[in-house]
C-alpha cells in the first residue's frame, strides 16, 4: 500500500487529462467555492453543473448532479422536496457520496441516531480549467467524535458535446492507527439516480453493466462499469458509474439495486460472492489505500452513450 503523501498536493493532481471519446468540442468549466466554504459550484459554460457540498446528513455529498439535457439525474430527497416517482426511503443515500459501512466496526454508511461523521477538513485546491477540481481533506469520526481515519479526495468535473462526467479519486489513509474495512454490502462509492429512471419505476429504465448483466442480475457481480438509463422530462438519459483498473481491487463488486442505488463496493465479497469469501482489507498504522472511480452521464442508452469506448478512454487516464 501507498504512503500517505506529505506534500500540499496529490501527485495524482498532475496526472494528464483524459476525457470520453470526443465529438471535437470543449467547455469552459469553472468551480467557486462560496463565502463560508461550505459548498463548491461547478458550472459548464455559466450554467449550473453540481455543487460539492462539505456536509449534507453525516458527510459531504455531490448534489445536484446536472445533465447533458439539463436537467437533474440524481435523487433529490432527502436534500430537498421528494419529487414524482422518489420514495422517501434511505436518508444516506444522498445523490453522490463516498463512505463504508464498517470502518473499525463503525458505521459511516448509514445516518445513525448518534451517527459517525465524516467531517469536512479543509478545501486544498479548488480550480477551474479543461476540468474544475476540488481537492479536500476530511476526517472520519466515531460517533464520541474519535477520529477513526481520513481521506484526501480528488474531483474532476469534465464536459465534452453530450457527455459529462466527474472522476473521484480517494486516498484512505490510517493516520490514527490501523484500519480494518469490514466485509459488508453497506458501501462505498454510492450514487442514487432519478427516480423516473430506476427500472422499479416501470417507465423504461435499465441497468447493464460491462460483462452483459442487466437488471436484478447486475448486483453482487464485479464489473468494469455498470449504467443506468431510462427518462427523465421525456428524454433517455444515463449515468454509468466507472472503475479504473489502477483501483484498489478492480474490478469491483457492485451493490447496484434496481430502485435506482449503485454502488462499488470492493469490500463486500461474503454478501456477494458467499459464505467463505472475505472481503475486508486492513490499512496498517501510516499506510494509504487508493480507490479510482468516474461518474458518467450521457444522452441515450449504454450503447448511444458510447459508454464501453468512454471506459476505454478513462483507463487512458494515469493513476498511481
Amino acid at each position: 500500500m501507498n504512503r500517505l503523501a506529505t506534500a500540499p498536493l496529490l501527485s495524482g493532481l498532475l496526472i494528464a487529462l483524459a476525457g470520453p471519446p470526443s465529438s471535437g468540442l470543449s467547455a469552459d468549466v469553472t468551480a467557486e467555492l462560496s463565502k463560508d466554504k461550505s459548498r463548491v459550484t461547478v458550472k459548464i459554460d455559466g450554467q449550473l453543473f453540481a455543487e460539492y457540498l462539505t456536509r449534507s446528513g453525516t458527510k459531504p455529498i455531490v448534489w445536484p448532479i446536472i445533465g447533458p439535457t439539463g436537467k437533474p439525474m440524481t435523487r433529490g430527497w432527502p436534500m430537498t422536496q421528494a419529487g414524482p416517482h422518489e420514495q422517501k426511503d434511505h436518508v444516506h443515500h444522498r445523490s453522490l457520496w463516498f463512505t463504508h459501512g464498517d470502518v473499525n466496526g463503525v458505521d459511516f454508511w448509514s445516518e445513525q441516531r448518534k451517527p459517525a461523521v465524516i467531517k469536512h477538513r479543509e478545501f486544498v485546491e479548488v480550480a477551474g480549467g479543461p476540468e474544475a477540481r476540488i481537492v479536500t481533506r476530511n476526517d472520519w469520526l466515531d460517533p464520541n467524535g474519535k477520529k477513526v481515519c481520513e481521506d484526501e479526495r480528488t474531483l474532476a468535473f469534465g464536459a465534452d458535446g453530450d457527455a459529462r462526467w466527474i472522476d473521484f479519486d480517494i486516498v484512505l489513509s490510517a493516520t490514527a492507527g490501523r484500519v480494518t474495512l469490514g466485509d459488508t454490502k453497506e458501501g462505498t462509492f454510492g450514487i442514487r439516480m432519478a427516480a423516473t429512471m430506476k427500472p422499479d419505476a416501470k417507465l423504461g429504465g435499465r441497468v447493464v453493466n460491462s460483462e452483459g448483466n442487466a437488471g436484478a442480475d447486475v448486483w453482487g457481480k464485479r464489473a468494469s462499469w455498470v449504467d443506468y438509463f431510462g427518462p427523465v422530462d421525456g428524454e433517455t438519459v444515463g449515468i454509468a458509474l466507472m472503475n479504473h483498473p489502477k483501483s484498489f481491487r478492480y474490478p469491483t463488486h457492485w451493490h447496484a439495486r434496481t430502485y435506482g442505488l449503485c454502488s462499488a463496493n470492493p469490500f463486500g465479497a461474503s454478501c456477494f460472492e458467499g459464505p467463505g469469501a472475505d472481503g475486508s482489507a486492513t490499512i496498517e498504522a501510516g499506510e494509504s489505500l487508493r480507490l479510482y472511480y468516474r461518474v458518467y452521464l450521457h444522452k441515450g442508452d449504454d450503447e448511444q452513450g458510447r459508454v464501453s469506448a468512454a471506459f476505454e478512454a478513462y483507463c487512458k487516464r494515469a493513476k498511481k
